[in-house]
């Protein structure tokens, strides 16, 4: 294989990722505000809801990274994506545990699912932003997932804190996962060169 078809084969992969991961992304950010939605209407009002919203969250999450394994299939290495998928089931079982001793517990588990999201995100962010490119918003939304499950843990048992927190964590991911989105447009708006 030449030298220019390797570019072009390659030039090629980088494009569909980058379609398939945008497509995703703004998918994921769609899910992110229905929830923050759910949660603010139904949260106060309803606690067998607010208790399955806590529980589908993470839930999400595992079949969020299965669609990103999915999209960025020509990926050398799908560590990372596997990984969190395992956290993200753990953290849906542990959640469901954890809300039968109240909401502070719930909100300690989220936040160490945060913490460890939040590192694989920076992970991932960095070894696709030489490939794609446009992943900053990726990269800052991982930093911010570890001060946020920080403070999860940190405040869980503060009068002020219950699902509504977790509501705006999750709207913060939604912007990213838009910005994220917008900026691989370059990439999967090129046309391909094969």
């Amino acid at each position: 294989m030449s030298t220019s078809s390797y570019n072009a084969s390659i030039d090629s992969q980088s494009i569909e990722t980058a379609r398939s991961l945008r497509r995703l992304y703004f998918f994921r950010a769609a899910f992110s505000i229905t929830w923050v939605i759910l949660v603010s209407l139904f949260a106060n009002t309803s606690t067998a809801l607010a208790y399955t919203l806590l529980i589908i969250y993470p839930a999400w999450d595992v079949a969020g990274t299965f669609l990103d394994i999915q999209a960025n299939r020509n990926s050398a290495s799908k560590t990372p994506q596997y990984v969190n998928a395992v956290i993200s089931a753990i953290t849906t079982i542990a959640v469901g545990l954890a809300l039968q001793k109240g909401i502070p517990a719930a909100l300690i588990v989220f936040g160490i699912w945060a913490i460890g999201t939040g590192l694989i995100q920076l992970v991932l962010g960095l070894r696709r932003r030489k490939l794609l490119g446009g992943q900053w918003p990726m990269i800052i939304s991982g930093g911010q997932s570890v001060l946020g499950g920080t403070s999860f843990i940190v405040m869980a048992h503060a009068p002020t804190m219950g699902i509504h927190s977790l509501a705006g964590y999750a709207a913060f991911g939604a912007f990213y996962y838009l910005l994220a989105a917008f900026r691989l447009s370059g990439t999967a708006n090129r046309k391909t060169t094969a």
